[in-house]
This record gives C-alpha cells, sequence and structure tokens, in this order.
C-alpha cells in the first residue's frame, strides 16, 4: 500500500514531453517529470530524459507530495472519503513518476552513476515516506473516517482501499511513542540503504566474474550455439579468439549442462554459489546480519514476534505456522524423490568409470545425459523450435484466445535500450488497453532474473481510465551472429511467467492507484503468473508458436509427447532447491531476538535441520539471495508455492472446461485480473472457482502423487 516504498522496488519508468525537452533551458533539470508526457499514449520519452533530471525532479516531487498532504490534514471540511483517502491516493503523481522510470532503468539499464544516486536518494526517500505515513494529524483524518463508516455508503473496493490505508499507518508505527518513532525512521533510512548495497554488491559480482577458456579441448561436450555464445563474449570482453563463460544463467547453465571438463564445471559453479561470500568489498555477510536484526528491531517495536509475523499478517498465509506446514508437508514429498535422482545420477557416473562421488556441481551434467537416457530428448534438439520471436507470439497468441487481446508493434513511442521492444495492446472491441514494452536479453547494464513491472500504473482519475504501461525484463539466451535468441525449455516457461504478471497489470480495471494491477500480497501475485506456465507446453498451444527457425517447420507430435513426458524428470531436484530457499528465508526471518549472526554456519545449520542432502544447495545461497534481501520477497519466497496452491487448482477449471475456454477465461479475467487489491485474494478466487483451492493438484502437479 505504502506507495512511496513500492515504487523503489518495481522497476519503472516514466517520460517527458518532446516539446517541454526542447523549451527547457539550462537549470531547469527535472521540469521534464513534472506534468504528463505529451507522447504517444502518453508513454515516456527515455531519449530525452538525462542522468541531471533525475534528482531535481525527486526532490520537487517530495516538495510536491508533501504540500499535498499538508492540503489534506488543513481542510476545515469532516474528514470523508473523498477528500481525505482518495486525495492521499491520488497525491504523489511526479514522484512516482520519477521513480518509475528512474528505478526502472537502475534495474534494467543501470550505471555507476544511477546505482550512487540510489544510494544517496535511499535515505531521503525512506524519510520522506516516513513523514506522510507517521503524521498523526493526517492519521486522525483516516481514522475518524475508518472507525465509522455509517452512511458513507463505500464499495467494497473504496472500503478496501480505506482499510489498507489505514493498516499501512499502523504498521509504519504510527501508535509508537516518539522516542520509538525516533528510532523505527533511523531503522527504516538503514535499512533502504543496506538492502540497495546487497543489490549493488551482487551485481558487482555477477558483472565482476569471467571464465576465461583458451583451449579449443576444454569446450568438449559443448553445443555449437553454445561454443559460439561464449566466443561472441569474448570478442566483447577483449578477448577475441577465446570463449568467455559467466554468471548470468544463460551462460554458467550450458556450460554446466554439457561440459566434459569437470573441473572447469566446479570452477565456475563455485563463482556462481559463492558471489557475495568472498570476504572482499563485494561481500554481503555483514549486510545480511545487519538487515535481519534491523527487521526483528522493527518487528518488535510493532508488536510483532518477527519480522515473519509482521509480514505474513498483511499476506494470505497470516502466520509462519501456516508457512512451515506447506514447506514441510512438500519437503516430505521432494527430499525421498530427490535423494531417488541422486542415486540414479551416482549410478550413472559408477557405470561410467568415473571414480569419484556426486556433487553439487555435477548434477545438471549427468541430469541431461540421464534425461537422455530415459526420454530420448536433449535441449539442443529442442531449442530450435523455440525462437524468442516465436515464443513471444506464442503467449500473444494465447491471450489473443483467452481474453480477446491483440499486440501491435509500435515504431512511435521511445524506447530505452535498443533491445527494446513496445507494443501497443488493444481489447477484443479494438479499444486501447495498455501498452507493453519487452527487454529479453542479459548485458551487464541489466540485474539478473526476470521480472515484471510498470512504467505507469491504472487507474480511473477525474472519470478518465488512465491505461498503463507494462514491461517485461529477462535475461533469455541471447542471439548470435549465426543464430537468433533460441530459447531452452526453462526459459520459455520463464517467459510465460513474466507475461502472466504482464497480464495481471494490462488487464487492471479498478478505480484507485492504490489497489490496481500486481499491488496484492506475495502469495497471490504468482497465480497471474504460474497459471500461465500450464499453457507453454500445452499439446493444443505449442503447435501455434514452436517453428523451426530455418525449415518453419511445426514442432513434431514426437517431440511435444517427449516434452510433456520428461516434464516431471528431476523434480524432486527442483523441489528440493526451491523448498530448501523458502526454508532458509523463513528461518531467517522467524529470529525474535538480534543476535550476532554468522551467516554460513547459519545457513549450514538450516539445511542439516532438514536433511538437504550435499549434493542439492537451496536455488539461492543468502549472499546472492535478492529476493528476500534487496527483492521485496522477505519471509515471503514461500509464495511461489503457495500461489501453485492456487494455479494448479485454477487450471483444473480450464483441464475440465477446455484450454481455451472463452467463459472460463472470462471468469479468470473478471475476478483476478481485473481486480487487483479491491477485495480479499481468497473472496476473489472463490469468485473465479466456487470454492477455496484444493493442494492436491499441486503435489499432482509435480508428479508427487497420482
Amino acid at each position: 500500500m505504502k506507495k512511496v516504498f513500492l515504487i523503489l522496488f518495481a522497476s519503472m519508468t516514466l517520460i517527458a514531453c518532446n516539446t517541454q525537452q526542447k523549451e527547457r533551458a539550462s537549470g531547469e533539470n527535472g521540469t521534464i517529470f513534472m506534468t504528463e508526457f505529451d507522447t504517444p499514449f502518453g508513454t515516456p520519452p527515455f531519449d530525452q530524459i538525462t542522468f541531471d533530471d533525475y534528482k531535481p525532479a525527486f526532490m520537487a516531487g517530495m516538495e510536491q507530495q508533501i504540500e499535498e498532504v499538508a492540503a489534506i490534514i488543513n481542510n476545515t471540511e469532516a474528514p470523508t472519503f473523498e477528500n481525505t483517502v482518495e486525495a492521499l491516493d491520488n497525491s504523489g503523481r511526479t514522484l512516482s513518476r520519477v521513480s518509475r522510470v528512474f528505478y526502472g532503468l537502475r534495474s534494467a539499464n543501470t550505471n555507476d552513476e544511477m546505482r550512487a544516486l540510489a544510494e544517496e536518494l535511499s535515505p531521503i526517500l525512506s524519510e520522506h515516506s516516513d513523514n506522510i505515513y507517521l503524521n498523526e494529524k493526517l492519521f486522525a483524518r483516516i481514522k475518524t473516517i475508518h472507525d465509522d463508516t455509517t452512511g458513507m455508503n463505500l464499495t467494497t473496493e473504496q472500503y478496501r482501499l480505506l482499510d489498507e490505508y489505514y493498516k499501512s499507518f499502523v504498521r509504519s508505527g504510527i501508535m509508537l511513542s516518539e522516542v520509538d518513532k525516533a528510532r523505527l525512521r533511523e531503522i527504516n533510512k538503514d535499512l533502504s540503504g543496506l538492502s540497495l548495497k546487497y543489490g549493488n554488491n551482487l551485481l558487482n559480482e555477477t558483472n565482476g566474474y569471467k571464465l576465461v577458456i583458451d583451449n579449443k579441448e576444454d569446450l568438449a561436450g559443448l553445443p555449437e550455439a553454445v561454443v559460439s555464445t561464449a566466443a561472441s563474449a569474448a570478442k566483447a570482453a577483449g578477448e577475441d579468439g577465446k570463449w568467455v563463460f559467466g554468471l548470468q544463467k544463460p551462460s554458467w547453465l550450458p556450460f554446466l549442462q554439457y561440459a566434459d571438463n569437470r573441473d572447469l564445471r566446479e570452477k565456475l559453479y563455485k563463482a556462481m554459489y559463492t558471489r557475495g561470500d568472498n570476504d572482499n568489498e563485494n561481500d554481503n555477510k555483514a549486510i545480511i546480519n545487519d538487515i535481519v536484526n534491523l527487521r526483528i528491531e522493527k518487528a518488535n517495536l510493532l508488536g510483532y514476534e518477527s519480522h515473519a509475523h509482521y509480514i505474513l499478517d498483511e499476506n494470505m498465509a497470516k502466520t509462519p505456522d501456516n508457512v512451515y506446514a506447506l514447506l514441510n508437508e512438500i519437503w516430505d514429498y521432494a527430499l525421498p524423490q530427490a535423494k531417488k535422482e541422486a542415486a540414479e545420477l551416482q549410478k550413472l557416473i559408477d557405470a561410467e568409470g568415473g571414480d569419484f562421488k556426486l556433487q553439487s556441481w555435477d548434477w545438471w551434467y549427468y541430469t541431461e545425459k540421464l534425461r537422455e537416457q530415459k526420454y530420448n530428448l536433449n535441449e539442443e534438439e529442442t531449442k530450435p523450435y523455440f525462437k524468442m520471436e516465436n515464443v513471444r507470439e506464442g503467449v500473444f497468441e494465447v491471450a489473443n484466445r483467452l481474453f480477446g487481446l491483440s499486440f501491435r508493434k509500435l515504431d512511435n513511442v521511445d524506447i530505452y535500450h535498443p533491445e527494446v521492444e513496445a507494443y501497443e495492446v488493444l481489447d477484443e472491441d479494438g479499444s486501447h488497453l495498455a501498452v507493453f514494452y519487452t527487454d529479453y536479453f542479459p548485458r551487464e547494464s541489466k540485474n539478473a532474473g526476470a521480472w515484471m513491472s510498470s512504467f505507469r500504473g491504472q487507474q480511473v482519475l477525474d472519470g478518465e481510465n488512465i491505461r498503463p504501461f507494462i514491461y517485461n525484463v529477462g535475461n533469455f539466451t541471447s542471439p548470435t551472429d549465426n543464430t537468433p535468441s533460441l530459447l531452452t525449455l526453462d526459459e520459455v516457461e520463464t517467459l510465460f511467467h513474466e507475461f502472466g504478471h504482464a497480464l495481471h497489470g494490462m488487464l487492471s480495471d479498478v478505480n484507485y492507484s492504490g489497489v490496481s494491477g500486481t499491488s496484492v500480497s506475495r502469495d497471490f501475485v504468482e497465480l497471474p503468473s504460474q497459471i500461465m506456465e500450464h499453457w507453454a507446453f500445452h499439446p493444443e498451444v505449442i503447435k501455434l508458436y514452436a517453428k523451426h527457425y530455418e525449415t518453419g517447420e511445426v514442432i513434431p507430435d514426437e517431440l511435444i509427447e517427449k516434452i510433456n513426458t520428461a516434464a516431471n524428470f528431476n523434480m524432486g531436484f527442483n523441489t528440493t532447491e526451491l523448498v530448501a530457499a523458502a526454508l532458509l528465508d523463513m528461518n531467517y526471518h522467524t529470529l525474535t531476538e538480534k543476535t550476532d549472526i554468522n551467516v554460513r554456519e547459519f545457513e549450514k545449520m538450516a539445511m542439516d535441520k532438514i536433511g538437504l542432502i550435499d549434493e542439492i544447495i537451496p536455488r539461492y545461497r543468502s549472499t546472492y539471495f535478492s529476493h528476500i534481501f534487496s527483492g521485496g520477497y522477505s519471509a515471503g519466497y514461500y509464495a511461489y508455492l503457495w500461489a501453485e496452491v492456487l494455479d494448479a487448482d485454477a487450471f483444473q477449471a480450464f483441464a475440465e472446461n477446455g484450454v481455451f475456454d472463452k467463459a472460463t477465461a472470462k471468469l479468470f479475467r473478471d475476478n483476478i485480473l481485473s481486480k487487483g487489491n479491491s477485495d480479499d485474494p481468497m473472496t476473489l478466487y472463490k469468485k473465479f472457482r466456487g470454492a477455496e483451492p484444493n493442494p492436491k493438484y499441486l503435489l499432482q502437479n509435480r508428479g508427487f502423487i497420482d
């Protein structure tokens, strides 16, 4: 709910009007953000924004919002929903504009200047937010309305917005003593800065390592496309004639899957999993200790037993006990399966005469061999059918068949990088719905991973339905001089996943920005994304987009069958590493008292406690677990599994009625995708499905039960 904080963690962008830029004189930096952009659809004109615009716009935006808040407080009329809650929701539009641009580009196309400015702004923005949410006069007006809504005839959405703002003030410490408020302000500033420092360290570590290979024999086992990509990376790094592998997933993962040289697999893998844990200037261990302890102190100040209790109070899960119950139940199915998979891989090693015990850096290599043995499926066989552009058209086609959406390439809006593409999204009746940006390839100026966010959110303002600007960012396999971008099965699934988030933003249709789009609880926000994964390889869907990049041949039925037959292969490993990370997150954030944390020992004890086998490590080790230490998912990584209970059950409706059933799609759009946080998430889910979700479908989905 806290708009000022939310925009800091969203990767968003906004821009200024062409005429404004031409007219502004020196000394007027930042004015480009002060009004709506006079561009097609009001999209950000990225090529007109300079670095020097950001700080002045931030400062002016904060000043403007403080004036708007003062106007609410000084209103002599009795507090009403319109003159208080709605007015607060509409405040800070300039600040939102510049924040969405700046923090969007800081994640997707950053540089040293932007990172330094983000650190400089962090305590200032934290203080600004506290100045609003610790303002007793403003809270008094909101509390007056919240305590008695008799005769106001509030809609469900309006009451939801009112309640969310009320809780935001309470959870921000408005009830605390002045001494405790002062301490809370210090904590918020420190946490904001530490989170940024953690992310900067991780980016430095990721970009700072390169495995340079100058002996062609060391490339044995690697597919030609992987070798070609590594040669291109070497050329870009000034190592022409060599091969370079880095710590971006599209680089390290295929090396671990296919490279015969075990020593080099170990070297690259250890570089990947020790990021932020090298006792150097980019080390994150002390930062983790500080973050965890500050979060404990903050939770205790606010009357919560732990940070997890504080976070979960606003989520569907509600309590740590409920989270642990889900994770432990899944763990009991996953760990035995992972042990069986490890034994199978060890047998394969032994059969080949390998005189060594399976290690974590061996898992992907022997898994690929076993997949080929069991299913006659090699990912290099599938990649030619998954040209990135075809997969993107595939998600567009799914959106068309489900919701009637169409996508029109735009050449008249600015983009922030040459690799970005922009599309107008049209509804079934031809009306404008959104602008959608795609940014799919890795570069050093981009954070690792994949995400969705918005350059502008959806709301109704002055009677006009303001439509959103949504973007998807990824780090998928790049094209080479010889081949286009050919995606792995995991990358295809990720593209569908992020597009599900995009639909949640595009189809938002509420009145107030505070409850629009993806501004829902962490364990509900993954429902729209994860349900989209079900369409990726469905036999009725895959033939619509999977075509050989050279011949245009539609993917053969035999290969589709192989992909789906092998869908749950290695699921013990996949689930175990995911649950292990979720449990590690919970273990940090259920601590109730401040303590001196040795991160390495804490992590080892947490994994020993659950019996994680040596051959597997958590999906994210502490020092590069950006979800929870710099990405807004603290005490929330479980959300992917909680939401899987929802998405597995929700897809059953399509499985029963037809994968492109219009009536089911309409129910999902009307009750989930369009509603944002305008009602309780379980209420919305039951309106779609008719009942609460059945957890058995998650276990079936992962192949643990029939």
